[in-house]
């Protein structure tokens, strides 16, 4: 048996799963500190159930704290932003397109300085070791720990990332340090800023890691726990605490997985409905389908994967207006058991809308009774557009495709919507983050550039096959379930030899000692 367990801004989903059965399942507020928030939902998962600490094997924890942090510039530390790039890259510093209050939360300390590689690898400039030496010395006075070293197309070679994170740790004892080509893609100004992200949260990353570590030894439970990336697979906690970044969007995708298993369905649009906001993507394959642009992340562009979701205003917490014709995008959010009408508040939200339409009994009906008929009809009618909009958005053609609903709001949908071939609504929908993190698999990824010149395309396409289902072994996974989930090979045209990029993602299931 394992348990998944999604933290989110609002609440706290547990559930408990025996293969693919689901056992039992709480939902709890979240708390500040996070873990006893866990260990609340946990004791109430266990006493229900009636299982015992030790028959658990795993855990699988999703979370939103690390994208939280960046969005509301809380918990983060300064950064050393290291750019191997000039003569080249001069015009355009780190952090020119940052936010003027993220980039004060991180510190604008910048050193640029000689070297990077051109596209076909040859170098730009010898690596400036003298000046790196003495920008240490200068990160050492301002008493900096982290540094985010970004080189102008590392992907293609790390070298000398590699040897500036070396200078840098030997100068600078206990840093800890981001290398662009482990977090992002081709694209350096995207990728440099998802470094800087990714060094601006280690220490709330171990600060969060440890949280669920203390949580399930005062359970007493010894299970190995897992976190869930934001491409629908787990990483061990050592990762999380090096790579935080990984982990943003997890929540969209824990869901969206979960609805996946819930409907049985690995080709649909999914819709989460939370109390503020509805999460639209794609399942290919039964996995998110990812974004192929940059994604905006707290007002910065970045390019390492997430997933492809429009995120809309509108939750069961969102606030109605204009006589039901504007909702969202503001919300009571987890106020809503104390503002809205039903609950005893004074404001209306489209929970009271389903109240007072007789399609839910929450709360107290009568509160809701000198709603009209009209601004019943009318939010209810802009609830549907807003719903049926989104996923007309994120659909890559005009057929209709099954739409899958799923979060604790999905009661604001009653009807069918006409981009949708079909509307499901599996049960346990409430908490199918939770399970989505519950059945995570463990994956491995290639993605970089390949000399195709002198080898067939099906053999380099091999060699990154077995690369990347080699990774998934590595990171935990049964060498006998790995499946290739996805391949992309995209030839660059600019590149000498018949370069090609690939990028092969594997996947299979944990393997459980």
């Amino acid at each position: 048996m394992r348990i998944g367990i999604d933290v989110g801004g609002t609440n706290t989903d547990a559930v408990l799963m025996d293969g693919l059965d689901v056992l039992g399942w709480r939902k709890t507020p979240t708390t500040p500190d996070v873990g006893s928030g866990i260990m609340t939902v946990l004791r109430e998962l266990l006493a229900a159930t009636k299982v015992s600490a030790g028959e658990i094997k795993a855990v699988m924890i999703g979370t939103t704290h690390f994208t939280n942090a960046i969005v509301e510039r809380r918990r983060l530390v300064e950064v050393a932003a290291v750019r191997l790039g000039l003569p080249a890259t001069r015009s355009l510093p780190p952090l020119t397109d940052w936010p003027s209050d993220l980039a004060a939360a991180v510190g604008r300390h910048r050193y640029m300085l000689r070297g990077g590689n051109e596209f076909d690898g040859r170098e730009i400039a010898p690596l400036d070791e003298r000046g790196l030496r003495e920008a240490a010395q200068d990160i050492k006075r301002k008493n900096v720990t982290a540094a985010a070293i970004s080189s102008v197309f590392s992907p293609v070679t790390a070298e000398m990332e590699q040897r500036a994170a070396s200078i840098l740790a030997e100068e600078v004892p206990g840093i800890r340090l981001s290398l662009s080509h482990e977090i992002g893609r081709i694209g350096f100004l995207e990728r440099e800023n998802a470094t800087i992200m990714n060094a601006c949260l280690v220490d709330l990353a171990f600060a969060v890691v440890s949280s669920f570590r203390r949580a399930l030894e005062e359970l007493k439970i010894e299970a190995p726990f897992f976190i869930s990336q934001n491409d629908g697979t787990l990483m061990a906690p050592q990762h999380v605490e090096r790579y935080p970044v990984l982990t943003f969007a997890s929540g969209p995708t824990n869901s969206m997985r979960g609805a996946a298993l819930l409907a049985g369905l690995k080709e649909a649009m999914v819709v989460d409905i939370g109390g503020t906001t509805s999460d639209v993507g794609m399942l290919m394959h039964g996995f998110p389908r990812e974004a192929a642009v940059s994604v905006d992340i707290g007002g910065v562009r970045t390019n390492f994967r997430m997933p492809d979701v429009l995120a809309i205003g509108l939750g069961g917490g969102s606030l109605v207006r204009d006589e039901g014709a504007r909702i969202g995008p503001d919300s009571v959010g987890y106020e809503l058991t104390k503002r809205a009408l039903v609950f005893g508040g004074d404001e209306l939200t489209t929970t009271d809308i389903v109240v007072a339409a007789g399609l839910e009994d929450i709360g107290d009906r009568s509160r809701v009774k000198h709603l009209s008929k009209g601004v019943i009809k009318t939010a209810l009618e802009t609830i549907h557009r807003m719903a049926d909009t989104a996923v007309d958005r994120m659909k890559t053609s005009a057929a209709p495709l099954p739409v899958i609903l799923v979060g604790g709001g999905a009661i604001l949908v009653s009807e069918k919507l006409p981009s949708a071939s079909e509307v499901v609504r599996p049960p346990h929908s409430s908490v199918a983050n939770a399970i989505g993190a519950a059945v995570a698999q463990v994956g491995g990824e290639v993605d970089r550039v390949f000399a195709v010149e002198g080898s067939s395309r099906d053999a380099v396409l091999d060699i990154a096959k077995r690369e990347a289902a080699e990774r998934a072994v590595a990171a935990g996974a049964e060498r006998s379930s790995v499946k290739i989930v996805d391949v992309e090979d995209v030839p660059l045209a600019y590149l000498p030899g018949n370069a090609t990029r690939i990028r092969v993602k594997a996947v299979g299931d944990l393997l459980i000692q």
